[in-house]
C-alpha cells in the first residue's frame, strides 16, 4: 500500500472507532468526549487537503511505506 492509502486506512479506522466509543447508543460506549477525536481527525483531513501536507503521511513514509502518485 502507498502512504496516502495508509493515511486513509488509519483515518477511517480512527473515525469509526471513536464514533463507536462516543455515541451513547453504541454497545461499546465510553464517553461522548471520543467525538472530539472524530472532529480532530476530520480537521486534520481537511487541513491536509487544503495545504497538501500531511504529518501522518510523512510518518508512514519514514516507517517504510511507498510514496503515492
Amino acid at each position: 500500500m502507498t502512504s496516502w492509502q495508509l493515511v486513509r486506512l488509519v483515518a477511517g479506522t480512527f473515525i469509526l472507532l471513536s464514533l463507536a466509543l462516543g455515541i451513547p447508543g453504541s454497545p461499546v460506549f465510553v464517553s461522548e468526549w471520543f467525538l472530539a477525536f472524530t472532529a480532530f481527525v476530520g480537521a486534520n483531513l481537511l487541513q491536509s487537503a487544503l495545504t497538501k501536507w500531511c504529518l501522518m503521511e510523512n510518518i508512514m513514509r519514514k516507517l517504510g511505506a511507498r510514496p503515492g502518485a
